[in-house]
């Protein structure tokens, strides 16, 4: 079984605090997000692997830590995935980037894929799914099925809240991909929304309906 973590630092739930509130403007929510990305961007990469490299600093020669390997890969989920990925790259700015663009059917919930483009190579680098919301899952299974076609192996999910069903299903599909999200909700409604939730992160980020 996949592992899920929620982080729980103090600014993170502040600012989410802020998110929900539907009262909150476009530009507000925006803002916060990529906030929130720098925040949790940390805690997802905690564990990367660094090796010793040759530097020269204005004083002397030294062996300093630097990220192992090739470089890492946000991948973002069309098109609210990116609120998260902007704050990821302040972050990262030298990490690759693939977009999936992935839609929900809101008749049948089921994802209806439109667009994918990744860097090479997947098979040699850490990819991190960026979603803001984990609710059916049908969307994100279906990402991390494409990118595990194209020859993944080696991902880690980043979300900003998820929903109980959502991570049952997300984990038993995909039981190797740990995820990381700020809150677990309490369930699903019949539209397939998160509840208390904070509405459709698209929506509230880009100002559309």
């Amino acid at each position: 079984m996949a592992s899920v973590s929620v982080i729980g630092h103090p600014m993170i739930q502040h600012k989410l605090t802020i998110m929900r509130d539907k009262d909150t403007s476009i530009a507000s929510f925006r803002r916060l997000l990529r906030e929130i990305a720098h925040l949790m961007c940390y805690e997802v990469t905690r564990d990367l692997e660094l090796e010793m490299i040759p530097i020269e600093t204005p004083m002397a020669h030294m062996e300093s830590p630097s990220i192992k390997g090739k470089k890492l890969v946000f991948a973002s989920i069309l098109r609210a995935g990116n609120g998260l990925l902007d704050g990821m790259l302040d972050l990262v700015p030298a990490a690759r980037v693939a977009h999936i663009g992935i839609y929900r059917d809101h008749e049948t919930l089921e994802p209806v894929e439109y667009y994918f483009k990744a860097p090479s190579n997947l098979e040699d680098r850490l990819i991190i799914v960026v979603d803001p919301m984990l609710a059916t899952a049908n969307s994100s299974i279906a990402a991390v099925d494409n990118l595990k076609r194209r020859g993944a192996n080696n991902l880690r999910f980043l979300c900003l809240l998820a929903a109980p069903e959502g991570i049952k299903k997300f984990t038993e599909a995909h039981p190797d991909v740990p995820v990381f999200t700020a809150a677990i909700d309490s369930h699903l409604n019949e539209k397939g929304y998160i509840v208390p939730g904070l509405g459709d992160a698209g929506d509230r980020m880009y100002g559309t309906k």
